[in-house]
């Protein structure tokens, strides 16, 4: 490691889990403070990180390579301060405020430190919050490599989002608006009309069945809900149009009935996606909502918290609280 490395326990407090399961099996206990697993990481003092509730189900957040990772640490959409880094790194120095996203894989930030490929990570402004950072990372770089790579959608087009008041919705429609895309968006809610419009969206449809799509009307559509997405979303798009799913592979049999070219991505840590997703945040050029922070020794009860929520964003816990 650098010779600049800044003195760092050997143990910290972290959220962990011993076992598969739900926020049931979360607990807050002492663990041993990450070591560097090679020269080019960086270890990192987490000052907030955001949660996504359905990473207890991911097979990568419990086994990796096949090998069981218990006790894990979840979370791994973060922002800190550099305290150490390896010899190989020259991106970075200790004192940095950055942001990252740490591999699925390997543990989160759910904890007082997290460590981290180099390339996982990029600096943060002093103009933007650690809890600003670290609740926009997985949403909106999953929205950016949707709408830059996947979408297949040019200036002037028509897009259908599902879900576009939740945390990746609201994302794609910001991006999709920035390029000059005509952006229909669904919610459940009412009450999150107004605020798509603010975000860019040109039409609002209220509902999860909504009877008004007219067949093969738009040029590409992307479920940001969830798993089973409902056959209107396929037969919205055009022939020969893109959907993109986010939770599961779409289905097959209903993409050659609707002639759709139906596609799953798994958003992946690229460096040149998170620098650029600095700048905008420092230019003030995204909104990014935050539902509620909790101190990290209340981790359970973030993730307890799915579904009550009174307001739209993420969840982050402040392991510094």
């Amino acid at each position: 490691m650098s010779a600049d490395n800044v003195e760092v326990p050997v143990r910290m407090k972290a959220l962990r889990a011993h076992e598969r399961g739900g926020p049931e099996v979360v607990v807050f206990e002492d663990a041993p403070v990450p070591a560097l697993r090679g020269d080019d990481e960086v270890l990192v003092r987490v000052g907030a990180a955001s949660i996504t509730f359905d990473e207890l189900t991911w097979p990568e957040t419990w086994a990796s390579g096949g090998v069981d990772r218990t006790p894990i640490i979840p979370s791994h959409e973060f922002a800190g301060v550099v305290v150490a880094v390896g010899s190989a790194v020259t991106g970075f120095v200790v004192g940095d405020r950055v942001f990252g996203l740490a591999p699925f894989d390997r543990d989160g930030a759910a904890a007082e430190y997290v460590a981290v490929p180099s390339f996982a990570l990029a600096h943060l402004s002093d103009g933007v919050t650690g809890i600003t950072a670290a609740a926009a990372v997985l949403p909106a770089l999953t929205a950016m490599e949707a709408v830059d790579e996947h979408l297949a959608i040019a200036e002037g087009q028509r897009l259908l989002v599902r879900g576009g008041a939740g945390g990746v919705g609201a994302f794609v429609v910001q991006f999709a608006a920035r390029l000059g895309v005509q952006v229909m968006a669904t919610s459940r809610s009412d009450s999150a009309v107004a605020r798509l419009k603010e975000l860019g969206a040109d039409a609002v449809l209220v509902g999860d069945e909504p009877e008004s799509i007219e067949t093969a009307s738009y040029d590409a559509a992307i479920d940001t809900v969830g798993a089973g997405t409902p056959e209107w979303l396929y037969r919205g798009v055009r022939a020969g149009g893109r959907l993109i799913t986010l939770q599961e592979p779409p289905s097959d049999e209903l993409a050659a009935k609707c002639g759709v070219d139906a596609r799953f991505f798994v958003v992946r840590t690229d460096p040149a996606a998170l620098t650029r997703l600095g700048e905008l945040l420092a230019a003030g050029d995204l909104e990014v909502a935050v539902a509620a922070t909790f101190p990290l020794a209340e981790g359970r009860a973030a993730y307890e918290s799915r579904g009550h929520a009174t307001a739209p964003g993420k969840i982050v816990l402040l392991p510094s609280a």
